[in-house]
């Protein structure tokens, strides 16, 4: 049973207020609030087990390596993944896509290969291709969606042509919310022996994610959007991607031996995992996805469906709000402008005087904000700790703005 009580309660920053008002967070999207079990094992493990992992024989490191390398098999799990040594360790989705990048793409793209990404991506999925292109001469080439928002898998799978390497794609887009099918895409590109790259970090928070049936050969998600703590994140990587990749890091842990003539790398996910991990922050996202599979991914899924049907009917409403995106089973994730003078960064003042914390700005999304004609949207991005009544506390802060703005 999905408890919205209990579960803000298991939130200590949601009980406090901004200029006081009740703190609507609505900028999860960036980053989500971390439940109170979160803290408490990052606190334990500083107070109580800390030391460094794998190298030592002593109780400390014994635990803290367990609690550590247990995040690894917790994250298979989250993700559907059958080989927990698929996973590995990163700080985050930018992390894991630059390694895919450096340790994967570049030893192999030659001039002219191509990689196919849609105009919805983040940043992250943008500006490490970007180095292959400037650096390799690979092309990029772009896929736009709908009019509404809506990527239909065919529209990427005709931009394919013979010298296609890799589709890197969003699993959900952090602007408009929208999801798209990327089994359908991943399927179709192995039937071609083209691999794919699914930025997960969006749609893994808000539903169940099968990376066995899904089937793609990379899949990044990142902690601190995951109830975890920043600096937390891995990568799933099918085994036979690995199998084609070299270290990107040098450094302790991904080593088998070194001699001041040779060096020998050790097997995979270690191999890619160099120098000291960010210890406390993976041991509390693996506490985060214990959590969130407590509470279950489709309870989740279900509650903020809710949320987004209700949002979207109330910002309807507001005949003189701007709101883009609107693709069908999109997540609850809501950009909008208002016209006339009015600039995203008003309307993030705006609604923080009236406690509604909201972003503003071009969310990492720079070709998409040219497809969509507009600068910066203010963006609200719900959570499962949200409620209706905070949908109605956003509302109301954004007739505000248009008395003061509009």
């Amino acid at each position: 049973m999905f408890d919205i009580e209990k579960i803000r309660a298991d939130f200590p920053i949601l009980q406090r207020q901004i200029n006081g008002k009740p703190l609507v967070y609505l900028d999860s999207g960036a980053s989500a609030q971390k439940p109170r079990v979160v803290i408490d094992a990052v606190r334990d493990l500083y107070e109580n087990d800390y030391a460094n992992v794998h190298r030592g024989l002593h109780t400390l490191s014994n635990i803290a390596t367990e609690k550590y390398e247990g995040t690894r098999a917790k994250v298979a799990r989250f993700l559907g993944v059958k080989d927990e040594e698929e996973i590995v360790f990163t700080t985050g989705t930018t992390e894991g896509i630059n390694l895919v990048s450096y340790a994967w793409a570049a030893p192999r793209f030659q001039p002219g290969d191509e990689i196919v990404l849609s105009v919805m991506e983040h940043h992250a999925n943008i500006v490490p291709w970007h180095f292959l292109r400037e650096r390799q001469g690979v092309v990029l080439k772009w896929v736009e969606p709908d009019v509404d928002g809506s990527l239909p898998p065919e529209k990427v799978l005709e931009a394919v042509t013979d010298k296609t390497r890799l589709i890197a794609i969003t699993h959900m887009s952090n602007v408009l919310g929208t999801k798209v099918d990327v089994r359908t895409i991943a399927h179709a590109a192995r039937a071609k022996g083209i691999a794919t790259l699914v930025d997960g970090s969006q749609a893994a928070v808000h539903g169940p994610v099968d990376l066995e049936e899904i089937g793609a050969d990379f899949y990044a998600i990142t902690g601190h959007k995951l109830y975890g703590p920043s600096g937390s994140g891995a990568i799933h990587i099918r085994r036979e991607r690995m199998a084609e990749m070299r270290p990107f890091l040098g450094g302790g842990d991904m080593i088998d031996t070194v001699t001041r003539d040779a060096v020998t790398y050790n097997k995979p996910p270690m191999k890619f995992e160099a120098g000291t991990p960010g210890i406390a922050q993976q041991i509390g996202m693996g506490v985060a996805l214990d959590y969130l599979m407590g509470i279950g991914m489709d309870n989740i899924a279900a509650h903020e469906a809710d949320l987004r049907d209700y949002t979207a009917s109330k910002l309807q409403g507001l005949n003189w709000l701007n709101v883009q995106g609107t693709a069908p089973g999109k997540g609850a994730i809501f950009s909008m402008t208002l016209g006339g003078p009015a600039h995203p960064h008003d309307i993030s003042t705006i609604l923080d005087k009236r406690g509604v914390a909201v972003r503003a700005g071009h969310h990492c999304a720079g070709p998409l904000m040219e497809w969509l004609g507009v600068s910066a949207p203010a963006r609200a991005s719900f959570a499962m700790y949200n409620t209706r009544a905070e949908a109605d506390a956003l509302v109301s802060a954004l007739e505000l703005c248009n008395e003061l703005l509009g």
